[in-house]
């Protein structure tokens, strides 16, 4: 039976004043005792709403069950049914917007810890030096494309070679993974967990292909040509945003973007060993309160940073990023300046990025998102001294795919248009899902849209129905 008298077990981290001198995992994971423990709590509900909060729909009461009983290659086998990626969505996945937040138990005391379970027998697995792979269904003959190697298009492929289908995963950069790589740091994300879970897709007899930027080394339509059936576009929503205020073209001034992707995947931390440099100096300002914003302020203090703030327009309460990471951050000294917008940069004799100023805010009127909208102080504008800024504000479509692929429609944002049940485009044989469809969002949401997408895929592929 479940024992709601058990607390939530806490997981145990580094503490802040060691891990802001690292770029190692933050969290360090559950001992098999407290797995075992946190699993005592799930009550077996006979109506699991956790499952309907799962964009991939994992049967969570059941791979608990097994943690409990102490058969933890059962319950990532369990795992493994419907999600081939538990080591990064135990991480990074937003459960406490999702199947934690339907948790029965949370009606009356904390949730059961979901994503920290699925993370522990993920980890377990390495540990024991394990590789379990799923079954693969007889080869069907039929050949696919998936464009970009992010969560989306890692779960098209997986589905899809389980069931026989050869499939080549096209990926623009020189490591698979996307924004699992580029864009999130190594202490929220290891690299390793994610060449692991691509490894796995390669097992299973995915054909990884890097540096192959579709739209430009060839089109869809060439990708037709070379007799692929179906094409996936996972492309992400990779190109940043900027405020279009005076001084972003000052040295100094990045995009979330360039600045995760050199530290991430250029592993700029480890200048000179790598020789990506990446220049923070004393102060650093975020632009923008999401996961990236977090992420990125948290990297600054690891470069050596002595002060690094984040600048958002609005309060805490309407910060877009999961209280996880905006607690850890509060925990690792970055400070927070509220209701305050950059208006222009000023820059040195050298074209460098020396000083920022700042506009005043305060809250209005509810906007579209349901937050309320900041309203601009007049005459409230103050001058800071910094050495670097970061614009975490958000990103749009790249265009280079739709615009090189005619009969793709795309809606007034440059977004594919797709619809939300398949997948499919306005272009036959292609599909599209994730943030290139829907805008910036999570990783288990791309997820969930390159699984419908797969059941499509494979439906057209058997049937030849469009």
């Amino acid at each position: 039976m479940a024992d709601a008298k058990i607390p939530r077990q806490a997981i145990p981290k580094q503490t802040p004043k060691d891990r802001v001198k690292n770029f190692n995992e933050v969290a360090l994971g559950y001992t098999p005792e407290l797995a075992q423990l946190e699993a005592q709590r799930c009550i077996q509900c006979k109506k699991p709403f956790c499952i309907e909060g799962c964009p991939v729909e994992i049967d969570i009461p059941a791979f608990i069950k097994l943690i409990k009983e102490g058969d933890f290659e059962g319950a990532l086998a369990k795992i493994r049914e419907t999600n081939l990626l538990p080591g990064v969505c135990g991480r990074v996945c937003p459960q406490e917007e999702q199947c934690e937040k339907v948790c029965i138990m949370a009606r009356r005391f904390e949730p059961v810890a979901i994503g920290r379970l699925e993370r522990f027998v993920a980890d377990w697995e390495i540990q024991q030096n394990k590789m379990d792979l799923p079954e693969i269904a007889p080869p069907t003959g039929h050949k696919v494309a998936v464009v970009g190697s992010g969560p989306g298009g890692l779960t098209v492929a997986a589905d899809l070679a389980k069931l026989g289908h050869k499939v080549t995963l096209f990926e623009a950069l020189h490591k698979p993974g996307g924004v699992l790589v580029y864009g999130i740091p190594e202490f929220r994300l290891p690299k390793a967990i994610v060449a692991r879970e691509c490894h796995i897709l390669e097992e299973i007899g995915v054909d990884i292909r890097t540096d192959f930027v579709v739209g430009r080394t060839a089109s869809v339509d060439e990708l037709f040509e070379m007799e692929y059936e179906a094409v996936y576009l996972g492309l992400g929503a990779g190109l940043p945003w900027f405020m279009n205020i005076p001084g972003e073209n000052l040295v100094g001034v990045y995009s979330a973007n360039e600045y995760l992707t050199r530290i991430n995947l250029m592993k700029a931390y480890k200048f000179p060993e790598y020789d990506t440099p990446i220049r923070v100096g004393d102060r650093v300002i975020v632009v923008g309160g999401g996961n990236v914003a977090m992420d990125s302020v948290r990297s600054s203090l690891r470069l050596g940073a002595k002060e690094a703030h984040i600048i958002y327009r609005r309060s805490r309460k309407e910060m877009p990023a999961r209280n996880e990471e905006i607690e850890n951050a509060e925990a690792e000294g970055v400070v927070f300046n509220f209701l305050v917008n950059p208006v222009r940069y000023i820059g040195n004799e050298q074209g460098r990025v020396k000083q920022v100023e700042l506009l005043k805010m305060e809250l209005g009127e509810p906007d579209a998102s349901g937050r309320r909208r900041p309203v601009p102080i007049e005459g409230s504008e103050y001058i800071m001294d910094i050495d670097t800024v970061v614009v975490a504000i958000g990103n749009g479509a790249n265009p280079l795919v739709p615009s090189s692929t005619p009969g793709l429609d795309t809606n007034k944002w440059g977004y594919i248009v797709a619809d939300t049940e398949t997948g499919k485009t306005t272009k036959k044989g292609v599909w599209a899902g994730g943030d290139i469809v829907t805008g910036a969002a999570t990783v288990i949401l791309a997820m969930g849209a390159g699984r419908k997408a797969a059941n499509s895929i494979h439906e057209y592929l058997t049937t030849g129905e469009w």
